[in-house]
């Protein structure tokens, strides 16, 4: 390296530092620090729909009162009341599939543990009908 000059040196070194913060941001984008954006369902959903509830929103009430500073603070609450409507409904639908598919699961257990024994439910005893009028 001491082929380089100082100039090279130092572009090279700032390329380096570039790219290594760009691996950091693709590895996990991450909201204030502390929600990571990629890795937590229904994250991203929640913050598109909640930067368009604010867009409305602000833009709406801008449109009818032409008030500036009031349209950024209903943008702002428009965006925070988007945001967790559409992640509390995106996760208990979550929560709800995963109900489900537990269920599905230990039935598909249990028709197997069971499957071609007395306790099969697909083979349940047939009621006896009435023989008729006598």
């Amino acid at each position: 390296m001491s082929y380089l000059s100082g100039g090279c040196r130092q572009c090279l070194e700032e390329l380096r530092s570039m790219c290594m913060s760009l691996l950091s941001v693709l590895q996990g984008l991450r909201l204030l620090g502390i929600l990571d954006v990629q890795n937590t369902p229904c994250a991203r959903e929640a913050i598109l729909h909640g930067a368009g509830g604010s867009v409305a929103a602000g833009l709406l009430y801008f449109l009818a009162t032409s008030r500036v500073k009031r349209s950024f603070d209903v943008g702002f609450a428009g965006f925070m009341v988007t945001t967790l409507g559409s992640w509390f409904y995106c996760r208990m639908n979550n929560a709800k599939l995963r109900v489900q598919q537990r269920l599905i699961q230990e039935g598909i257990k249990n028709k197997v543990v069971y499957e071609g024994t007395v306790m099969d439910p697909t083979k349940k005893g047939k009621a006896e009908a009435p023989s008729g009028p006598s």
